[in-house]
């Protein structure tokens, strides 16, 4: 499915795939989840926006063919694919399996151009060949709508969680409940940590509670700020929009800190004094890198995790849209690439 500008709505269209390179993996695409950021750049509100525009980075299928020299897959494994689906391969940060901050700039999987010069179309679509390095394996006991969107807000919740050390003993907030936040909750809580969600209101509270935090407040009620202050080893903040970051930073222990994974179009602001005044780190985290991400969804495999859907059919993706922006998705769209049909 493509969109041919900014506001556009989606049409059914054909786009060509490469052959495949030795390397490379064909993947009959089962599942794409919907991520926030697919609106955003469809949209163009981030800028540099490239169409017509195939979106979607959260992959999940089957292998149909692979190139003459692959050795991690074979025809008819279960795979996914990402966020990006290249990068330069030779700067430190892609040597030390961090791809995603790869100094020349990852490929992202849509909105982007490849090394060939080629412009890259996502998930929206029945099919993919990407190099078998940037392909991830999908464990037996993960079923594929459910993984799909673990390729992104999966991956965007446990890089945080883990880089932090969150885990027995240890008290960790997710601001926001949504498509990351439930992952989040998820994520955390099968690391050991003590959870708790913080949230606008307390609308979702029994969502919270299910999918295993200890804890739910709502932060649009003031006394939160004043009862859980020095509360946290660890804040992990989803939301895309604006919050008052001194006021969660007080919500920290001694050397705390609040991690950003959402991103909102304007900026942040914050007092120098609510950092110095407990030793505090403001800091953020952008997915992961395929080392990263491959022990992500082992451990989820490990776990029984996976996101929580509601799947739909291609003809409903203008109105899952809508609905995303409303917050009106518990917790993340998954396409069923069957009906393209």
């Amino acid at each position: 499915m493509t969109t041919a500008g900014p506001n556009k709505p989606f049409e059914r269209g054909t786009i060509e795939r490469r052959d495949p390179k030795p390397h490379d993996v064909v993947i009959d695409i089962r599942y794409a989840g919907i991520c926030h950021s697919d609106i955003h750049q469809a949209r163009d509100e981030w800028g540099e926006g490239i169409y017509p525009m195939v979106p979607g980075h959260e992959i999940a299928g089957v292998v149909s063919a692979v190139g003459g020299e692959v050795t991690r897959y074979a025809v008819g494994d279960r795979v996914g694919v990402g966020c990006f689906v290249d990068s330069c391969r030779e700067c430190e940060n892609c040597r030390a399996g961090e791809e995603q901050y790869c100094l020349q700039g990852e490929v992202q999987t849509y909105n982007a151009v490849d090394h060939d010069g080629e412009n890259t179309y996502g998930g929206y679509s029945t099919q993919i060949v990407v190099d078998e390095n940037y392909v991830l394996g999908i464990p037996d006991g993960v079923e594929l709508d459910v993984a799909a969107p673990l390729l992104c807000a999966g991956i965007t919740l446990y890089s945080p969680l883990n880089h932090w050390k969150a885990g027995p003993g240890t008290k960790v907030a997710i601001v926001g409940m949504g498509g990351l936040g439930h992952m989040g909750v998820k994520i955390a809580k099968a690391m050991g940590a003590e959870v708790t969600v913080l949230s606008r209101t307390l609308s979702k509270q029994e969502d919270g509670m299910r999918l295993g935090a200890d804890h739910y407040h709502a932060t649009e009620d003031e006394a939160t700020f004043t009862e859980l202050a020095g509360s946290f080893d660890l804040i992990v903040n989803t939301v895309a929009a604006v919050v008052p970051v001194d006021d969660y930073l007080g919500l920290l222990k001694l050397d705390g800190s609040m991690v950003n994974v959402g991103v909102p179009e304007e900026k942040l602001s914050y007092h120098g004094f609510s950092l110095v005044a407990g030793r505090k780190s403001l800091s953020g985290s952008k997915i992961g890198g395929i080392r990263e991400t491959q022990e992500m969804l082992d451990f989820c495999a490990r776990h029984g995790l996976g996101a929580d859907v509601e799947t739909i059919s291609c003809d409903q993706v203008d109105e899952a849209w809508e609905r995303v922006v409303k917050g009106d998705v518990r917790y993340r769209f998954v396409i069923d690439t069957a009906t393209f049909g």
